[in-house]
């Protein structure tokens, strides 16, 4: 048995904060972001939650799949900014939606946080476990960025996306994944309780009780370095197992972290920008949610054609990486 996307959905903030927005409290500009990121704005969270936002867009997913609410088995929701340490996330939307007949759990790898979901998914339908798993990545990066460091305020955004993962027969492709904790200092967030629970009022970001919490750490350019050679690696792996070609690949969906990044991914495998497509202008990065928001995106928008192949592959604190392959089932 495999998993086949039967369904998708994605929920994000109805505030924009654009460049220009960010420039009249940090010391930036929209030209100086663009340039080095590809951001134009992000959506940030006020009255939405991880819950809420998770849950919006497994409601979409589900109701996209046809499957009836009760015949969903798993719920797995990837996060690393949960509304609260527990119940976990996956038990929140499970409430909101009423799957009460269903499984669920929280997954924490941050960025890879997705990719590692749907292959946990993939391996419990393979094994005949579960039939139909819900698989989401919602996050409210919002509320552990520090918003006067113009590193990293610049690129993070909140959301949520969501496949419905169905059982059907066939051979499931192989998977690749990796982790390196020694690593692990590049990208970091302590727990904190007063970060978990701010609003992102950026107009008092300055303030004497804001300065004494802690953040979002990045090493910018050690994450860069580190991206730019795992995520080209991880796609060669996945290919390989497969006995695949990059010319049999119709789109390589990137975790969305910075156009750099994906351009130069697309530049070492030797192959054009165009089957790399991107949605971060929009979003910035919203880690566990970037990849199901822009497939949903590109199903919406018809892009994603039945029998299609496709590349999964995403990075993040860990650090981790890792590439599924999949056949677009919808």
């Amino acid at each position: 048995m495999k998993g086949v996307i039967c369904g998708t959905g994605a929920c994000v903030p109805e505030r924009v904060l654009d460049n220009h927005k960010i420039a009249e409290f940090v010391d930036t500009s929209d030209q100086w972001i663009r340039e080095r990121t590809g951001v134009l704005r992000r959506h940030i969270a006020e009255k939405e939650t991880t819950v809420s936002m998770g849950a919006e867009a497994a409601r979409q997913a589900i109701e996209e799949s046809g499957i009836s609410s009760d015949e969903v088995d798993l719920i797995i929701a990837a996060t690393s900014t949960p509304d609260q340490i527990f119940p976990c996330t996956a038990c929140g939307i499970q409430k909101e939606l009423e799957l009460y007949q269903a499984a669920g759990f929280d997954l924490n790898a941050a960025c890879s946080g997705f990719l590692f979901a749907y292959q946990t998914a993939q391996a419990y339908i393979s094994s005949g476990i579960y039939k139909n798993i819900l698989v989401v990545g919602s996050e409210r990066l919002s509320r552990i960025v520090d918003w006067k460091d113009r590193g990293t305020c610049i690129l993070f955004g909140d959301g949520a996306g969501a496949v419905m993962l169905c059982a059907r027969e066939g051979r499931n492709y192989a998977s690749f994944a990796r982790s390196d904790g020694r690593g692990g200092e590049a990208l970091t967030c302590p727990a904190v309780k007063s970060s978990l629970n701010r609003e992102p009022q950026t107009e008092t970001a300055g303030s004497a009780a804001l300065k004494s919490e802690k953040y979002l750490f990045m090493d910018g350019r050690e994450v860069f370095q580190f991206a730019v050679r795992s995520v080209p690696e991880a796609i060669r792996r996945v290919l390989g197992k497969n006995n695949l070609k990059t010319e049999e690949i119709d789109w390589f969906i990137l975790h969305q972290a910075n156009r750099r990044i994906v351009e130069a991914a697309a530049r070492r495998l030797g192959m054009g920008i165009e089957r790399f497509p991107m949605n971060l202008q929009e979003y910035g990065n919203t880690s566990s949610a970037s990849i199901p928001i822009l497939l949903h995106e590109m199903n919406r928008n018809g892009k994603l054609k039945k029998g299609q192949k496709l590349v999964l592959a995403g990075f993040g604190a860990g650090l981790s990486w890792g590439a599924s392959v999949l056949e677009w089932g919808i």
